[in-house]
């Protein structure tokens, strides 16, 4: 059986620039719900509110009004210190641009995130070993950023976002800066992992063909849905 929560979306706004006329709507009164262990692509035009939405579930930020649901909780109602300790638990973060920290390993960089949660050096050691392998990556493990290819730089990017084992992953244009090759290999690994951790894939893309892979493909424009389209196994 699937695990994870629900997630979901109530009558979600997010304004920057204040609540005045100047305010810029970024998102516009969304309501979605995700259901655990769901495959969803969000496709937009650029501004239309992807990564705001994006940056809600995953409460690096938080609505204006509105709420972000885990199983019935408003996750997004706590202090910056209860949702960091959140994303830290629950969610994991692929981002286009890897953000691997360049002066550390391979290793040292997917440890990062286990260093807050598992004080034994052998644990993490453990760990790091088993995210490396299931990313074909342990022949790596002692090289540094640059001295990888891009393919290889994300590869180590999803590793490290599995690491706390997360009940949702928040991929932002993972093949954004990826050739025509490495992205399917990405893609297909991405979903692997979906398929055999059973972890919520959320993906943004600005890319037909990566968000038609889904098994939910949600179009936004101007801050609201403008369709939620869903092929069910």
């Amino acid at each position: 059986m699937t695990s994870g929560a629900v997630i979901e979306l109530a009558g979600v706004t997010k304004v920057y620039g204040g609540s005045g006329p100047a305010g810029v709507r970024a998102l516009r009164g969304i309501s979605l719900r995700f259901r655990p262990g769901q495959y969803v692509s969000i496709e937009g035009p650029s501004g239309c509110g992807k990564t705001t939405l994006l940056n809600l579930l995953g409460l690096i930020d938080v609505p204006t009004e509105g709420e972000i649901r885990w199983d019935g909780v408003n996750v997004a109602d706590g202090s910056e210190r209860e949702r960091s300790r959140f994303r830290l638990r629950s969610i994991g973060f692929i981002f286009q641009r890897f953000y691997l920290l360049p002066t550390l390993t391979v290793r040292e960089n997917v440890e990062l995130p286990l260093r807050p949660r598992m004080r034994g050096r052998a644990e993490r050691h453990a760990r790091v070993s088993e995210l490396l392998e299931s990313v074909a990556l342990a022949d790596r493990a002692g090289f540094y950023p640059s001295q990888l290819s891009g393919g290889e730089e994300q590869r180590v990017a999803i590793a490290r976002a599995l690491a706390n084992s997360p009940s949702l992953l928040l991929a932002d244009e993972p093949t954004g800066e990826l050739d025509s090759d490495n992205a399917l290999k990405v893609l297909d690994l991405l979903e692997t992992l979906h398929r055999e951790r059973e972890t919520t894939l959320i993906v943004v893309t600005h890319n037909p063909e990566v968000a038609r892979r889904a098994r939910r493909h949600l179009t936004l424009r101007d801050g609201r849905v403008e369709s939620d389209l869903r092929e069910e196994p």
